[in-house]
């Protein structure tokens, strides 16, 4: 499965995201502000989560079907991954 350049920048933004946060972390800083940085990076995490499925899902059904495999059950556990994470 290949990524696009938007999944790839997003993910170098999100690794960024972490490395400013476990700074945070070493620098005691507030409370507030690191569960802020938490949820900010929880939620670039969901949103690329999203991206990708959306990105690959037709094509994963497509070589699923190829193969003889049921696509409905596929979309139910891309579904399930995404619901799950929340």
């Amino acid at each position: 499965m290949e990524f696009d350049e938007q999944v790839k920048n997003r993910m170098k933004r999100i690794e960024g995201q972490v490395r400013g946060l476990s700074k945070m972390i070493e620098e005691e800083k507030e409370c507030r502000d690191i569960v802020n940085q938490v949820t900010a990076v929880r939620n670039a995490l969901d949103r690329t989560a999203a991206l990708m499925v959306g990105q690959n899902l037709e094509h994963c059904i497509r070589e699923q079907q190829e193969n003889g495999e049921n696509s409905e059950q596929l979309i139910k556990e891309a579904v399930d991954l995404l619901v799950k994470s929340r």
